[in-house]
């Protein structure tokens, strides 16, 4: 059980690490993604600027 517990823990830590806002913004991209192929729509265009929203919210935020 405490190998669980530090695989989970490091888990979060590769994925979340310090920037929680962007972890739930890329979940998001994933989420929108995921609901515009299932109703047949081509979704190949939803990350690109997701990826790029979120990179430059990231370096505003860190070069505050």
């Amino acid at each position: 059980m405490k190998l669980a517990g530090q695989v989970l823990a490091g888990s979060w830590e590769f994925v979340v690490g310090d920037d929680w806002v962007s972890a739930a913004g890329v979940l998001l991209t994933v989420a929108v993604t995921a609901l515009v192929a299932g109703a047949g729509v081509a979704a190949w265009w939803i990350a690109p600027p997701a990826v790029l929203g979120l990179l430059a919210d990231s370096v505003r935020r860190a070069a505050r």
